[in-house]
């Protein structure tokens, strides 16, 4: 997986490229819980995301979890249909904010 980070104002992108696995899931959480501290508004863009594990799933949700708290916004955009189609499934569709 590879995370690239572009910051405009008080938004950071996060374009994520490959699969959110058990491996993976670490990196893309200290780099959320870093934006969400640094950043009013985080989005996570999915549109090269292939896969996401369950362990991927809770990343999400506590990235969600954290920007809520903060009173921060958290985006997912770009999403493919097999993505879609697991956050469906899991509930997750109705947890994040999705574009």
């Amino acid at each position: 997986m590879e995370i690239i980070r572009m910051k405009t104002d008080d938004t950071e992108t996060l374009s994520i490229i490959g699969r959110i696995d058990t491996i993976t899931s670490p990196q893309l959480q200290t780099v959320l819980v870093e934006a969400i501290s640094l950043c009013e508004k985080v989005e996570l863009d999915f549109a090269e995301v292939s896969y996401v594990s369950s362990a991927g799933l809770r990343v999400l949700l506590m990235g969600q979890k954290s920007a809520n708290t903060a009173e921060k916004k958290m985006i997912v955009k770009n999403i493919s249909s097999q993505v879609m189609e697991v956050l469906n499934i899991t509930g997750f569709s109705g947890i994040l904010n999705i574009v």
